[in-house]
């Protein structure tokens, strides 16, 4: 009895211990799932309040990026805007309003409503312009009542020119010496002199040297072999500069270096966009002809356009311009370069020379006419001929602050893919015609896509 007793107690005590153990392996299991729970909703909520203040910073910076972009459009606004009688559209898709004066014109309709007194419109809807008569409005644009900038309305005649589109050889001489950049000389004593380093820059023109106006490179290059020290004038940016090089005598060639690689003519093919049959003025490649190795564009002392036969194609790929390959008959002048400008080249053509080119006048549309669709472009890519070929103009840049990427076009004639693969370098300045009317000029290509490029509108190279 008093063994059993003893053994009932020990159980109890087992018991007991193992309660205690399991209540305290309980009380750490929850204290544990406690405190990850609480771990998981501080996480949680920092989590939460991490992606509510990205949510509250989202919509500034959208707002500051909207903000950025109607800004530029906007400045992008030129002051003057031509159209031509009838009606003409404008899309400025800007949040703004604008008050339109009718000036000098009476007979001037708004959004088809007759206009006698200044009337409010909103841009952010196109707005239509039907005037009957030439002459000048204001446009005054306003946010909110606060007068931001004032535009003239300029209705002019229907302007008359004939689209070309036929490749010529272009030949530029520069208005001086142009230096590409400067080098080292190796002297009569074996080491290695930079004269010209700290003195000369890529992109100077050199005018003169020791009192001799520069009309060639071979110019230079005798005065320099003829002379101790050079005295140079010299224009860098529009500031013309003097400075004096002494010159090396580079022993393996008996001459005198004074460390410098120049040019003083370019020479290639590209295409004539338009002339004026009234005075035989004409614009080619709608774009300036920069200088390839400094990218600037190259101020011309004379220059010349000549007949051109293109005798092959290089085809474009991405990643690779192609190029109109053709040869450039010399003794067949077509008329004088005058003027080298971001927009194209400029000149007259000689008298002998209307022969070659076509006769058939076209009105000009200015850029209020341009829309998104079908157009062709006039070019010459085989031999003598000029054909035109079907594109499609997927976006017009009304406002845009590059004056060579006013349109992009899209080439969809299956001839011209499969001679060209698109448009390639030597085309540029091909017209661009839409509804019967000459817009513009292919400027540029896609370089990773051939069959797209881009287009100038023709107001800015007549402008």
């Amino acid at each position: 009895m008093i063994l059993q007793k003893r053994r009932y107690k020990r159980t109890k005590k087992r018991l007991i211990y193992i309660l205690l153990g399991n209540v305290k392996i309980l009380f750490w299991c929850f204290h544990a799932s406690c405190t990850a729970v609480y771990l998981f909703k501080a996480g949680v909520r920092k989590l939460f309040l991490n992606k509510l203040r990205k949510f509250f910073a989202v919509p500034p910076l959208i707002l500051c990026a909207i903000t950025i972009y109607f800004t530029i459009q906007f400045l992008n606004i030129p002051s003057e805007i031509k159209l031509t009688r009838g009606e003409s559209r404008l899309d400025f898709s800007l949040p703004i309003s604008a008050v339109i004066e009718t000036g000098s014109i009476e007979a001037l309709k708004v959004n088809q409503l007759p206009v006698s007194e200044n009337i409010n419109v909103s841009l952010g809807s196109p707005v239509t312009i039907e005037a009957e008569e030439t002459g000048k409005a204001g446009m005054l644009l306003n946010f909110f009542g606060l007068p931001l900038k004032k535009v003239v309305i300029d209705v002019t005649p229907d302007i008359e020119l004939v689209p070309c589109g036929m490749a010529i050889g272009v030949r530029i001489n520069t208005n001086g010496v142009m230096v590409l950049g400067t080098g080292a000389v190796e002297g009569g004593d074996g080491t290695s002199h930079n004269p010209s380093y700290g003195i000369l820059k890529s992109g100077d023109l050199i005018l003169n040297a020791n009192g001799s106006e520069l009309s060639s490179k071979e110019e230079l290059i005798r005065i320099i072999n003829e002379s101790e020290d050079v005295k140079l004038r010299f224009s860098r940016k529009g500031e013309v500069l003097e400075a004096t090089v002494t010159p090396v005598k580079n022993v393996s060639e008996n001459e005198n270096k004074i460390g410098v690689w120049i040019r003083d003519s370019t020479q290639g093919i590209g295409t004539i966009t338009y002339y004026n049959p009234a005075n035989g003025k004409f614009a080619a490649l709608g774009h300036g002809i920069l200088d390839v190795d400094t990218k600037q564009l190259m101020v011309i002392k004379s220059g010349e356009i000549m007949e051109s036969e293109i005798t092959s194609v290089k085809k474009g790929g991405k990643g690779s311009p192609g190029e109109l390959i053709g040869e450039i008959k010399r003794s067949r002048v077509y008329g004088k370069i005058t003027d080298n400008r971001s927009c194209g080249i400029y000149g007259t053509l000689d008298f002998a020379a209307l022969s070659a080119m076509p006769a058939e006048k076209m009105k000009v549309g200015f850029q209020s006419m341009v829309h998104e669709g079908p157009a062709v472009i006039r070019s010459n890519v085989s031999g003598r001929e000029v054909r035109d070929y079907d594109v499609y103009i997927e976006t017009v840049n009304r406002y845009s602050g590059d004056s060579s990427r006013g349109m992009v076009i899209r080439i969809t004639d299956p001839e011209l893919l499969r001679q060209t693969n698109g448009i390639v370098q030597g085309m540029s300045g091909s017209p661009i015609i839409q509804g019967g009317r000459l817009i513009g000029a292919v400027t540029h290509v896609f370089v990773q896509d051939p069959a797209k490029g881009y287009g100038i509108f023709i107001e800015n190279m007549l402008n």
